[in-house]
């Protein structure tokens, strides 16, 4: 139980965390299983927080996400006798009286004092685990206190201001040392303070994506690169967009293409932006289908074609991106690249949550004359009414008349 990391923890660590451009995150992965199953504690907790999703590990790893899994190596880690184990179990929730029982240490703090050894010694990991048990107020736990272990409310108030405050420095050395997300816990810090114990000092949150992005975290520079585009620095954000997607984060060449297809930060060229797409689909990235889809759409950078359009856009949708609901419609109602099927460009249509004259004319089209859906003239009506001087819908409602008794009717 010394507190020391073995080399395999500190492999995963490297090509999970403080170095994920390395590429071998699946490696890492598997060699924390080998480990874990030969009795490394250490391993089975890092494992567990691989296994928690993005808030604890790069998604761009492509982990997959099991919280029972997670759970039990937890346990596992502290009755093999991880330090790390015990603080991060703590952490979770997961370290139940039973569970603590089955800790070979004589208490939580002598746990904590091996873990913040390694914190001392320069392990960014650690140095965040430590940052997590200032932040979270774990320490009253730890150290076996609460309020009435003092005098009086202003004693235990200064002693809570003294050991919250201690996370500050813990997350900076994490951060700096390969901890992206010891950012998002020194963000809330610094944003929001910690109740009216810890006043808020935004001033030191505003740069932290850009450190992050200066340490090489693809995250971080995908973060930093669309707040320069809201600013309108578009320039520097296609040199951070460009950064992340070359580092591996998920959504990165659908953003490098999108800036190519629009001109943004660089100079627009439509060919390049659809081989940027075709990047980001075979990494999965949902949002490239979708805009390869608006580009076989109108024919942007590729000759026009609607099949294509329809398969890509369908694709992204299947997966939960709605994005391209608008165009997988109005495939549907024209029959472009699709059988026309008026049912299903009615299902489309009515996702869109945005003004559209084009959507509220062929739902007005739709429901008026009964296609695809019960005739429902009167809605019909009030839909070509609020496409406002959309042609067609005007057309369209030349069609329909008011009766003597102020019913909506087709002429």
């Amino acid at each position: 139980m010394a507190a020391v990391l073995s080399k395999e923890v500190k492999q995963a660590l490297e090509d999970i965390y403080y170095n994920v451009r390395t590429g071998r995150g699946k490696e890492a992965f598997a060699l924390l299983e080998r480990a874990s199953e030969a009795g490394d504690g250490d391993a089975s907790c890092v494992l567990a927080r691989c296994l928690c999703g993005y808030q604890y590990v790069w998604s761009g790893h492509g982990f997959p996400e099991d919280d029972q899994r997670a759970v039990k190596l937890l346990h596992k880690s502290v009755e093999q006798g991880s330090a790390l184990g015990v603080l991060v179990a703590l952490r979770s929730g997961e370290l139940t009286p039973s569970v603590q029982k089955k800790m070979p240490f004589a208490s939580l703090q002598e746990a904590f004092g091996q873990v913040e050894a390694m914190a001392e010694a320069g392990d960014a990991f650690c140095q965040y685990i430590i940052g997590n048990c200032y932040f979270w107020w774990d320490f009253l736990r730890i150290q076996n206190k609460g309020k009435d272990s003092f005098p009086n409310h202003a004693a235990f108030k200064a002693y809570l201001k003294e050991n919250i405050s201690q996370c500050e420095g813990w997350f900076q050395k994490a951060l700096q040392g390969g901890i992206y997300f010891a950012a998002n816990n020194l963000n809330r810090y610094y944003t929001q303070g910690d109740e009216d114990i810890i006043a808020p000092q935004p001033e030191k949150a505003k740069d932290l994506w850009k450190t992050g992005a200066e340490l090489g975290y693809p995250v971080h520079q995908s973060i930093y690169a669309k707040n320069l585009e809201k600013a309108g620095r578009k320039d520097e954000a296609f040199h951070w967009y460009l950064e992340a997607a070359e580092g591996g984060e998920p959504g990165g060449w659908c953003d490098v293409g999108r800036c190519y297809f629009n001109g943004i930060g660089t100079q627009q060229d439509e060919a390049y932006a659809v081989r940027c797409f075709e990047k980001g689909i075979a990494k999965g990235e949902t949002g490239s289908s979708c805009l390869l889809g608006k580009a076989y759409y109108y024919g942007r950078g590729v000759q026009q074609d609607y099949a294509k359009a329809f398969q890509l856009l369908s694709n992204a949708y299947n997966q939960g991106n709605a994005w391209g609901i608008y165009y997988l419609g109005e495939c549907c109602f024209n029959g472009w690249g699709t059988p026309q099927d008026y049912a299903a460009a009615r299902m489309y249509l009515e996702q869109v949550d945005w003004d559209n004259s084009d959507v509220y004319y062929m739902l007005g089209f739709l429901y008026g004359r009964g296609l695809g859906v019960a005739a429902d003239i009167p809605k019909g009506v009030a839909y070509l009414q609020k496409a406002g001087n959309h042609a067609k819908a005007k057309e369209e409602l030349l069609h329909y008349k008011k009766t003597l008794f102020g019913k909506w009717v087709r002429r």
